[in-house]
């Protein structure tokens, strides 16, 4: 009789591992004492083309759970410098978390695996190396709200109760998460070797960063050549996710330069918010007490994260270090336009028109103004726009939020020309406005709400049922109401995120 699980249940490849050996170290997950299930992923286990039904069953409980590795799996502690609230910390690394494997999916998809909360590495920092249930939980909830959303993200592919307590302020439930990302490659692993002035290992991670994420510019010049191509294609890539984090009102909370991803996906985000009403400097973040990471200066700060990248790559860029950092200096100096064009684009689309007018640039600029002069919700702002698109019978409504703002009747004249000189149909600029503002988001509340559920009485459905609806943005239910309506001002006053995970 053939072995029905003779095929690998994850198909590893593991080439981190093998190319990368000084950025890491090998290390063994503490197994949980009494594993069970908070949530296994299965749409996403499908996306990797991996047996969902034996995943989220009883092996995948033990693999998930640190019990047993999976067959294949080589876990490592990744290690990383970075700058954190602007200062540079220069050994950070994985001090919770483990890489147990770079895999290829039978479609040509290649992706990390990585466990969060799997005990303590070399890293840890006098840590505990564990997570607890709600921060795991988070990570699952916003992760899937921001893929739904088109917003590049890592995901949680199984989020598993460990039996175990850990101490926070007080005890909580512990929990580990099994994260997928496209990869952990961060800037803050480009700052250690440089900062190490070991150069060899720095060319050999840039070459591994181009196999993995950009294949198609090697053999495309000297080495030097390959750097600057390649740090403009990482510049590009965050230009697009910063441009569509604030497009949906996202809030990292903590944009140190080892939580930047060279592969343009969002990653440890444990104390995000979303925006309710518009305001340029909401910050939610306990520890970010000066704002710098406030809604409002995420591409600023983007574009300083990417120019420690640069510094750290201007060992590779030849012994003349005045042109390197001319070079260097040039591609970063490119940001502002980079971001304009993709925060141009995002927002078009949110007015529902393919771009903004050349002779009313200020269009969307001006929109927000109303919406933060309001203190109107910013996700419920524009999605309401849809229902106000020009009537064939030359009737206009007023904006639900804005009611009689004294400048929305200017504006929206002004949209409304736009929207005409498109010369597109009003049920396709409807159909765009309604693809591009979603209706229901993660509300701060909400996830809240069904955090305490889970971690304080052990109660999954409201987590459930969150999930489902953000899986599901841009479909307006009447189920869902209450999970899409904004919290109560008094509640935005005063709420602030922690760094659980």
């Amino acid at each position: 009789m053939s072995d029905v699980h003779a095929t690998p249940p994850i198909p590893f490849t593991n080439d981190f591992a093998r190319e990368l050996p000084e950025a890491g170290i090998a290390w063994q997950p503490l197994a949980a004492p009494q594993p069970s299930w908070l949530h296994f992923n299965a749409p996403l286990a499908l996306e990797l083309g991996l047996d969902a039904e034996r995943l989220g069953g009883a092996d995948g409980l033990d693999w998930f759970s640190g019990q047993v590795l999976p067959p294949g799996a080589q876990p490592v502690a990744q290690a990383y410098a970075g700058h954190q609230f602007g200062g540079f910390s220069p050994q950070l690394g994985d001090g919770r978390a483990l890489l147990l494997g770079d895999a290829l999916s039978p479609s040509g998809r290649r992706y990390d695996l990585a466990f969060k909360g799997s005990g303590p590495t070399p890293f840890a920092r006098r840590g505990d190396g564990k997570a607890a249930v709600a921060p795991v939980l988070r990570e699952l909830v916003m992760g899937e709200a921001l893929h739904a959303l088109g917003v590049p993200s890592t995901r949680v592919l199984a989020a598993v109760r460990t039996g175990d307590w850990v101490r926070r302020e007080r005890a909580l439930p512990g929990a580990v998460l099994t994260r997928v990302a496209a990869s952990h490659l961060r800037v803050g692993s480009f700052e250690l070797f440089a900062a190490r002035q070991d150069r060899g290992t720095l060319s050999k991670l840039l070459a591994h960063a181009l196999r993995r994420h950009d294949a198609d510019l090697i053999g495309q010049g000297s080495e030097a050549e390959l750097a600057l191509a390649w740090l403009d294609r990482v510049q590009q890539r965050q230009a697009r996710l910063v441009a569509q984090w604030l497009g949906v009102g996202f809030i990292h909370g903590v944009m140190n330069t080892d939580n930047m991803t060279i592969s343009g996906e969002t990653i440890d985000f444990g104390p995000c918010a979303m925006l309710e009403a518009y305001e340029p400097g909401a910050v939610f973040s306990s520890i970010d007490e000066r704002g710098r990471y406030a809604y409002g200066r995420q591409p600023s700060i983007a574009q300083w994260n990417l120019a420690r990248l640069a510094e750290s790559l201007l060992p590779l860029l030849g012994e003349d270090s005045e042109r390197a950092i001319a070079e260097a200096t040039a591609v970063i100096d490119r940001f502002p336009a980079q971001f304009g064009a993709a925060w141009h684009q995002v927002f078009a689309a949110k007015l529902g028109l393919r771009r903004l007018p050349e002779d009313d640039a200020s269009l969307a600029e001006d929109f927000l103004a109303l919406l933060e002069a309001a203190e109107a919700d910013f996700t419920l702002g524009f999605h309401a726009l849809a229902e106000l698109v020009p009537r064939q019978d030359g009737t206009e409504r007023v904006h639900p939020l804005l009611l009689d703002a004294p400048a929305w009747q200017t504006w929206q004249q002004r949209w409304h020309v736009a929207l005409l000189r498109a010369g597109e149909s009003v049920e396709q600029q409807r159909e765009r406005l309604l693809s591009a503002n979603p209706w229901l988001i993660p509300r701060n509340h909400q996830v809240e709400a069904v955090l305490a559920a889970a971690s304080d009485a052990s109660d999954l459905a409201p987590l459930a049922r969150l999930l489902a609806a953000v899986r599901e943005p841009y479909s307006q239910r009447a189920d869902r109401a209450d999970l899409a309506a904004p919290a109560a001002r008094e509640f935005t006053a005063r709420y602030r995120t922690f760094c659980g995970t």
